[in-house]
């Protein structure tokens, strides 16, 4: 599904949600490369923990308004202006002002599991295969895109504050821009679990209470 426009006044964003498995295609495959090999930092392990601000390479246009930086969370956001430690997610569309994209607002905790990798990238490789990828989501009607910078932040296996399970949940989001719109790439793996034990999760499934949120913030 995808959303948006490059008609910059009008909608800045164009949003690109990809599933796991979507035609049989396997993870590894659907998601963008990611880790420590690929150059990636890491979040410290932590619950509702963050990365420190990160200066960007090129400016970021969301919504209209130009960012040159932005923090990853735990939390599953990727957020502009300052850090998300909140758990609890709340329905979009968000009040008062929140940049933010949330691939899986969710009450994250890698103490127990998995890690949240990021790092931006101008590889010719990366940035082809996202040509490729956001072309079918503009209409033939418009310049096909071709971003010259990518963020990629990575939930990797990543467990549920007080799990009693193994239940993990593996997702991404990639942001780009071609200098003139702004691209996000939801992409996820395999997702088990929707909520922590402090938003009345079940412990052992991780569902219940007040599941995870999906969408953005401007």
């Amino acid at each position: 599904m995808a959303l948006g426009s490059r008609q910059m006044k009008a909608a800045p964003v164009l949003l690109l949600l990809l599933l796991g498995h979507t035609g049989g295609r396997p993870t590894s495959e659907l998601l963008y490369p990611f880790g420590p090999e690929e150059g990636d930092a890491a979040t410290p392990r932590e619950d509702d923990g963050m990365s420190p601000e990160i200066a960007l390479w090129e400016t970021f246009s969301f919504y209209g308004v130009p960012h040159r930086s932005l923090y990853v969370n735990n939390n599953g956001v990727v957020s502009f202006g300052t850090g998300v430690s909140e758990f609890t997610p709340n329905p979009f569309p968000l009040p008062g002002h929140r940049p933010f994209v949330a691939p899986y607002w969710a009450d994250v905790d890698t103490r127990l599991g998995g890690d949240v990798f990021y790092r931006q990238t101008r590889s010719p490789e990366l940035l082809a295969r996202l040509t490729r990828e956001l072309a079918p989501a503009v209409p033939p009607t418009e310049e096909a895109p071709s971003p010259t910078w990518a963020f990629v932040a990575t939930w990797d296996r990543v467990a549920f504050f007080g799990a009693a399970s193994d239940k993990v949940n593996t997702f991404q989001a990639v942001l780009a821009t071609d200098g003139v719109t702004s691209f996000i790439m939801l992409n996820y793996g395999d997702i088990q679990w929707t909520t922590g034990i402090a938003n009345r999760g079940d412990p052992h499934t991780g569902l219940g209470g007040v599941p995870a949120q999906v969408g953005t913030g401007g």
